[in-house]
């Protein structure tokens, strides 16, 4: 593959809003015109939690034409799964236009930092509003498959059955004072989009024993080839994020082939440390991606485009 980067896009800086105080984390992207795109993302409050937003980016312009001045999502009641933070993580339309936003619902923790589990919020009225489905963790709970916490449910509706690529925390381990946590991607089912069956496969597992985190899956269908983008850390070379690859015959049994991603850090600027969450969209009959940058998603959100497969 061969990507060219089209700069950063978006960022909170100068955006004076308490609750949009830093971050733009975890783009996710759908069509809202011809020739715009709505980006939904997680923004920070001084006091790191995050909340839903959208803005509206003009794909012919290069351009921010709008963006949300009110949480599209906001906190849980305390004590709730999502009290300390909402991340939108993926959107499907469904036949009536209604809309489902999975989502990210975060906690702090006592004797581990965070727990995290996924919720569903709909939208009646094409993306301007959305209400949560439920105070609880609607689309992946707790079980004796994932006992400690799931995280960004990307869902992909294919001949009648939804399918799900999440992340799966699968241990916490002390080292040298510092609680590590290890986590990959499993997969699960559903007929309706909201009751899911699992069984513990593993879709995308620690190639070597250095890596600790694969996180964010995205998935396209191309043919009869499921095609999935990813962020893995670590290894020899990289401590900081990178943007995998793998292909699928049945969504379920999947080959890495990280080093065709040829996409990676900058020399300087905004993205030089690391490159992460990677959300794949198509317009104008090209592939195009957004991505986070330095401190996953505090720099703000970057664009680039497939020249050549």
């Amino acid at each position: 593959m061969k990507w060219k980067k089209l700069g950063k896009i978006f960022d909170v800086d100068g955006i004076e809003l308490d609750w949009m105080n830093s971050h733009a984390m975890m783009p996710v992207v759908e069509k809202y015109s011809d020739t715009q795109i709505r980006v939904y993302f997680s923004p920070r409050d001084i006091r790191n939690r995050s909340r839903a937003a959208s803005f509206i980016f003009d794909m012919d312009k290069k351009e921010i034409v709008t963006y949300t001045k009110e949480p599209l999502l906001d906190l849980g009641e305390r004590g709730c799964f999502d009290d300390s933070g909402v991340m939108p993580t993926c959107i499907v339309t469904l036949e009536d236009n209604q809309k489902y936003l999975y989502y990210n619902g975060w906690t702090l923790g006592g004797t581990i930092p965070f727990f995290s589990f996924n919720g569903i919020a709909i939208s009646n009225d094409n993306g301007e509003t959305f209400k949560k489905m439920g105070r609880y963790p609607v689309a992946l709970n707790r079980d004796e498959i994932d006992p400690y916490s799931t995280f960004a449910p990307f869902v992909l509706k294919d001949k009648g059955i939804w399918k799900m690529w999440y992340v799966s925390l699968i241990k916490w381990e002390e080292k040298n004072n510092e609680l590590k946590h290890y986590y990959h991607i499993k997969y699960a089912e559903s007929l309706d989009g909201i009751n899911w069956k699992k069984e513990g496969k593993i879709c995308i597992d620690f190639k070597n024993t250095l890596e600790y985190a694969i996180a964010r899956p995205c998935v396209i269908k191309r043919g009869n080839i499921y095609k999935m983008w990813y962020s893995y850390r670590a290894g020899e070379k990289n401590l900081t994020y990178r943007i995998g690859y793998a292909e699928s015959m049945d969504g379920i049994n999947w080959e890495r082939m990280d080093e065709k991603m040829n996409l990676s850090i900058s020399e300087s600027g905004w993205d030089s440390e690391m490159i992460c969450y990677a959300y794949l969209f198509e317009h104008d009959s090209k592939l195009y991606m957004l991505y986070n940058g330095n401190g996953y998603g505090k720099t703000g959100i970057g664009l680039a485009v497939l020249e050549e497969e």
